[in-house]
């Protein structure tokens, strides 16, 4: 449940042959910005612009006015950043994705039709294919006492051998509003959090977490 083969369909990204290098996710967080730069090289003028230094977007990605985008940084077809958004660089942002107001991103990879979309801050963490955030829910990528982050499913204990880790999202994740993941949380595909929640740890796939912290599978 924690390999990138279980939580992603690596058709809805650019990051596709980057990613296959890895088993785990949070494995790929080191290299974001160095792919953003060689990708962006690559990418035909005639689909996108640089429109900042070491930041290229599709031609008809919607930014407001207001947003600041710093690179190094790539922003896929159909995708909108909206007012006061913050990224900070080493984004890498899928197609038809929406980065928010008042949204805030470092490090990551969004697939394709991820949406970000109302005061969510999103760090050290990587987004599958139709992920969903809700309103004020943010990924905690730095553990209070700054001890290197750990991947706890169950009895099984995974070290990530890094200080700042986010949380990885499958395909078709739904976060409910105001909700927490502390670092180190993965949710597997289908999977959905209540609002107001505080999650640490895995859910699998298919699963619902409760706010007080029981998984059931969905129905």
């Amino acid at each position: 449940m924690l390999t990138i083969q279980d939580l992603y369909d690596l058709s809805h990204t650019m990051a596709a042959e980057y990613l296959k290098q890895f088993t785990y996710p949070w494995e790929a967080l080191e290299g974001i910005s160095e792919l953003i730069l060689a990708l962006g090289k690559q990418l035909p003028e005639d689909q996108y612009t640089l429109i900042n230094e070491n930041v290229w977007a599709a031609k008809d990605v919607v930014v407001f006015p207001t947003a600041y985008i710093k690179g190094p940084c790539i922003l896929g077809p159909g995708t909108e950043v909206r007012q006061c958004a913050f990224i900070r660089g080493s984004a890498l942002v899928g197609a038809n994705c929406v980065v928010g107001n008042s949204t805030e991103l470092k490090n990551v990879i969004l697939f394709d039709n991820v949406q970000v979309p109302h005061y969510n801050y999103v760090g050290d963490s990587i987004l599958g294919y139709k992920a969903h955030m809700g309103a004020g829910s943010i990924t905690s990528n730095v553990k209070s006492d700054k001890a290197l982050v750990v991947v706890k499913d169950r009895d099984e204990r995974v070290e990530t051998k890094r200080k700042k880790v986010g949380a990885m999202l499958g395909d078709g994740v739904e976060i409910g509003c105001n909700s927490v993941l502390n670092p180190g949380t993965v949710i597997g595909r289908g999977s959905s959090v209540y609002p107001t929640s505080c999650v640490r740890g895995v859910v699998p796939a298919g699963c619902i977490w409760k706010n007080d912290g029981t998984v059931v599978r969905r129905s």
